[in-house]
């Protein structure tokens, strides 16, 4: 490593103060339901009121700086900027462990969460007479430019201490913009380096492998090819490291297999600190082990500034770009993102298309993945081969379900289900994490795919397409323009509060992270010739568009997860017909003789119900003059198709078709219960098998006492159930054909195959006894 590299690590990056920084537990959880500031500055008494606890009193209980008698000077008149920095550095500890950090350490970097920042800005504000928001907290969480924010909202003006015009170097410009230019400067002190070996890797560095994509990403390096991997891992060890990657694994679904530790080596390090905080000869180790790098670990968070990003998002891989350049030459593979082209009003998205203006980028996740782009491509210019991937947003897996629950475009899926209106956008980049990783892993492993720039985007979801998927799916929506459904879904938080969508709430509420929202939503769409060719060549999945097929698991497991509403009983049916059935009923055991009916109305809210549960919602009535004089009215009931997946629950060759399970009451509110089956077996009538019914009826929490048959009139079977389908009247006339068609097919699949099943049971039977006579004959011989 080159001295001028090294000395611009130590002095930007490490612990001023030489304390460390203190294992904190894992918050975030807690942050995303807790955490909710405005746009504005957040009032302090909220604050309080919410958080009573930390910043109180300095570590070790000791009284907080101020006055004499520990009281703070008012509004941060009598500081100097050293010992306000100082105060703020000590008011750090209760969220970090007891451990202060140093004055120029970020609390973000530091293990912080978001609820960490809301009562720390609140100490802060109590404890020093400061008048700071949560909103200048996340902008940039080092002591020393809050100790700057404090003094200048005291005096009116921006305070400079003398001699440190050069120390302040993130206080001109807009967000920072000379920080970026320093930090891009970095990336030309890179040492000088020659092309990589071309040939797939043996022994890989990863970072990133807790997250989402990374730990994917682990799973398909190791599928794709032979390498072992070393995975760097934020821990204090490497028996911690390799816990919290087997629980993060765990928690998407992935497998952490003793085939997997096998090939797996966990590193303690941190991508955010010089040489990956570690030692020179470990460094040095690390450097010729190696021979591939992925770089996937990022801080992503929209709401915190450049300044506080930078480190995890920019120095970071310009580390692992110093690693690569370090003995060996050594591919480095980076995710980027799309994010690079968050401008407003940017013309087109394609892989080799100019990249966005960084001082027209809000945010500052967007400037961070900006900067640490360009830094890279300076990099190739010092000789490096660096491969730059783009996702877009990464969505769920298809076959697993596994998801980011906060992940933006995640939470914008769920609020669209959940509250039934969507915004007009343009389109929507997203592809599935698992195609993502795919393509990126036979990117490591492929020479010939090295040292370019790929959009792992997949194909963008226009408005058209999501309503269509959403109706399709029995979610009727309407448009609104962004304001409009912003301020809608914001209201609807406020009445009916959702804590898994809190941190879609938290961005929409900020008006710096809203832009990049606005930025997602009404670009263009991404292109990816290249990433096209690419996978054709190597014969991977073609990208397809993120529709409803893929969603379905990541719908249902975001269900579960109490982010997205699925379609039931109280939306609109997406399709419904009625059902006839006449027949005679009498006591247990007895003559039937007595004339009843069901006059029901079969509906499903959407195909899900029936691809998932195959379940047909039923409300109607009954008439029957042994229960009631009046009609009996169903309150719930439902129809389970091929339950059990058609196998009789008893011995014998009636096999299941259709099983209803009805609550019904009469006109005196007592309440009655239903259950019938349609059976099939192995015989000729399969059109009156089709269409009779055996029921039960009883009292709420009492047996049954009513039995027998009731049939569909065969006159009114196809006036009913073929011709008599009615579709949401909402859908265009083309898709209320195709929600017919796809009803028919699949129901008369069902039925279809549910009749074909005795009949082949029977003819089972019939050869295993002639095989049976067959070989008593020969014992006989």
């Amino acid at each position: 490593m080159s001295e001028s590299w090294k000395e611009m690590q130590t002095v930007n990056g490490a612990d001023a103060d030489g304390t460390g920084l203190a294992p904190v537990p894992d918050r975030r959880h807690e942050g995303e339901l807790l955490e909710r500031s405005g746009p504005g500055r957040t009032e302090v008494a909220d604050l309080l009121a919410r958080f009573g606890t930390g910043g109180g009193a300095g570590p070790g209980g000791e009284p907080p700086p101020g006055g004499a008698d520990g009281a703070p000077p008012e509004g941060g008149a009598g500081w100097d900027l050293e010992g306000l920095a100082a105060a703020i550095a000590a008011r750090t500890a209760p969220f970090l462990g007891g451990r202060r950090i140093g004055v120029d350490v970020d609390f973000f970097d530091a293990g912080a969460t978001s609820v960490d920042a809301a009562g720390f800005a609140a100490a802060l504000n109590r404890d020093l007479g400061l008048r700071l928001s949560l909103d200048d907290v996340f902008a940039d969480a080092r002591p020393r430019r809050l100790a700057r924010l404090g003094l200048a909202s005291a005096t009116g003006a921006p305070h400079r201490e003398p001699g440190d015009a050069a120390a302040d170097e993130d206080e001109s410009g807009d967000e920072g913009l000379d920080l970026v230019a320093a930090d891009l400067a970095r990336a030309d002190r890179l040492p000088w380096t020659g092309p990589a070996a071309k040939a797939p890797p043996r022994r890989i560095l990863l970072t990133g492998a807790t997250g989402f994509l990374g730990g994917h990403l682990l799973l398909d390096l190791l599928r794709r090819g032979d390498a072992h991997v070393v995975c760097l891992v934020r821990a204090a060890d490497a028996r911690a490291g390799e816990r919290r990657l087997g629980e993060a694994l765990a928690g998407f679904r992935l497998p952490w297999s003793a085939e997997v530790r096998r090939r797996v080596t966990v590193l303690p390090g941190d991508i955010a600190e010089p040489r990956l905080g570690l030692g020179d000869d470990r460094w040095e180790e690390l450097a010729r082990e190696v021979d591939s790098i992925v770089s996937v670990a990022a801080a992503v968070d929209f709401l915190r500034g450049y300044p506080s990003l930078r480190r995890a998002n920019v120095l970071g891989p310009l580390t692992l770009a110093e690693l690569a350049a370090t003995g060996p030459s050594k591919p480095l593979h980076h995710i980027s993102s799309v994010a690079v082209f968050n401008e407003a009003g940017i013309a087109s998205m394609g892989e080799d298309d100019p990249l966005a203006r960084v001082d027209r980028l809000a945010t500052g996740y967007d400037r961070s993945k900006w900067a640490s782009e360009v830094a890279l491509r300076r990099a190739r210019e010092h000789g490096l081969t660096v491969t730059l991937m783009r996702p877009g947003a990464i969505g769920g897996h298809t076959l697993t379900g596994a998801h980011n629950p906060t992940d933006i475009g995640s939470g914008l899926l769920s609020a669209f289900s959940r509250f039934r209106k969507v915004p007009a956008f343009r389109a929507v980049n997203a592809a599935p994490v698992d195609w993502v990783s795919r393509v990126a892993a036979a990117v490591v492993y492929e020479p010939d795919g090295w040292g370019t720039t790929y959009n792992l985007t997949g194909r963008p979801n226009t408005l058209p397409d999501v309503l269509h998927d959403m109706r399709l799916g029995g979610m009727h929506v309407p448009v609104l323009g962004w304001e409009e459904w912003r301020a809608a879904f914001l209201a609807a938080m406020e009445a009916d509060p959702v804590p898994e969508l809190e941190f879609l709430a938290r961005v929409l509420r900020n008006a710096t992270a809203v832009k990049l929202v606005e930025a997602t939503l009404l670009g263009p769409a991404a292109t990816g010739e290249r990433t096209e060719a690419f996978v054709a060549r190597h014969g991977l999945p073609e990208p397809v568009r993120y529709g409803a097929r893929a969603q379905l698991r990541t719908y249902e497991r975001l269900a579960e997860a109490g982010l997205a509403r699925l379609p039931g009983r109280d939306d609109p049916p997406y399709l419904s017909f009625h059902e006839t059935l006449e027949g005679t009923l009498g006591p247990a055991g007895r003559v039937t003789d007595t004339v009843c009916s069901l006059s029901l109305t079969l509906s499903i809210a959407g195909m899900h119900q029936l691809v998932r549960e195959r379940r047909v919602d039923v409300r109607g009535e009954m008439t029957c003059a042994r229960l009631h004089p009046e009609p009996l009215t169903v309150e719930s009931g439902d129809i389970v198709v091929r339950p059990e997946d058609g196998i009789p629950l008893r011995h014998g060759l009636r096999h299941p078709l259709l099983r209803y399970r009805l609550s019904l009451r009469d006109a005196d509110g007592r309440g009655w219960w239903l259950e019938g089956v349609k059976t099939a077996r192995a015989r000729r009538d399969l059109w009156r098998q089709a269409r009779t019914l055996a029921v039960e009826v009883g009292r709420e929490g009492e047996p049954a006492s009513l039995t027998g048959e009731v049939v569909v009139p065969a006159g009114g079977y196809v006036r009913e159930q073929i011709d008599g389908i009615e579709v949401d009247p909402a859908l265009p006339p083309p898709e209320q054909r195709l929600a017919k068609l796809m009803w028919l097919g699949w129901f008369f699949a069902q039925v279809g195959w549910g009749l074909l099943e005795p009949g082949l049971r029977a003819g089972a039977e019939l050869l295993d006894l002639r095989r049976d006579v067959k070989d008593r004959r020969r014992e006989i011989r």
